[in-house]
């Protein structure tokens, strides 16, 4: 399963860095995600948003088995 979120992610980098930010996979762990948020998303105030509209959205429609998806 941690390939498969590697490899989604890898499709939403971009997007992030376009706008100075990125996002690294901390953990994968019984269908939890554990992300952080580095460069501009680490202390954006819209971070959350995109979490949870952007990622989660983009790792649930790939990533078959994901229960949830965390920020640390």
């Amino acid at each position: 399963m941690r390939e498969k979120v590697e490899e989604a992610l890898s499709r939403v980098r971009p997007v992030l860095q376009a706008d100075g930010g990125d996002v690294e996979l901390v953990d994968v762990k019984e269908g939890v995600v554990t992300l952080r948020l580095t460069g501009a998303c680490g202390g954006c105030p819209m971070a959350t948003m995109t979490l949870r509209n952007g990622i989660e959205r983009v790792l649930r429609e790939e990533v078959p088995g994901i229960k949830d998806v965390v920020a640390v």
